[in-house]
């Protein structure tokens, strides 16, 4: 089986407990989540999340039909990086004194587009926002140098490629179809 990393978009109302629910779906079929992130959307009283995981195209597609099945999911969609625009940030802790005594290490930082966010006597704080494999990079070449301290990184953020969101397409759908409704309901009431 071949196994690709793809993001999965949620779009739901912000309710107690969705969250479990949508991992949940996941853990019963046994796919580790390489990255979570939930956060507002660009749609007012719509959260996003944003799911990575390593699965093959049928297992994402399953997982997709079940969390769509969700009574509070509005929409999901999933997508291989091909499809969105995609990035994380990252922050490095790194030990001053071993810093300092090591010219190459603020080239790498200038290499990497990174910047220093905080410098102190005792440690220096470096942030970079990129791709996944840009913030590994960076990582494993300021852990060579010996100066790290800590490492963290947040979740995958992504958007579309596409000029629309998906889900927008779908809420207007939504929209004209309960406005044909009701009109409908409307006539009924007329011709009584």
């Amino acid at each position: 089986m071949n196994k690709n990393l793809y993001t999965l978009i949620v779009h739901s109302e912000n309710i107690a407990g969705l969250l479990n629910q949508i991992t949940a779906v996941f853990t019963r079929r046994q796919i580790n989540i390489e990255s979570l992130n939930v956060s507002a959307s660009s749609i007012a009283g719509i959260h996003k999340y944003t799911i990575t995981a390593w699965t093959t195209e049928d297992e994402i597609e399953k997982v997709n039909k079940q969390i769509e099945k969700k009574i509070d999911v509005i929409k999901s969609n999933y997508f291989t990086d091909t499809d969105i625009y995609q990035r994380e940030i990252a922050l490095y802790k790194l030990s001053t004194p071993v810093f300092v005594q090591n010219p190459e290490a603020s080239k790498v930082i200038r290499n990497h587009d990174a910047h220093i966010v905080e410098v102190n006597p005792t440690f220096l704080t470096v942030e970079k926002t990129g791709a996944d494999n840009e913030i590994t990079k960076l990582y494993e070449e300021l852990s060579g140098m010996g100066c790290m301290l800590q490492f963290v990184r947040s979740g995958r953020i992504a958007i579309t490629t596409s000029c629309f969101e998906r889900v927008n397409e779908y809420l207007c759908m939504r929209e004209e179809k309960y406005r044909k409704q009701k009109a409908k309901e409307n006539e009924c009431i007329d011709e009584r």
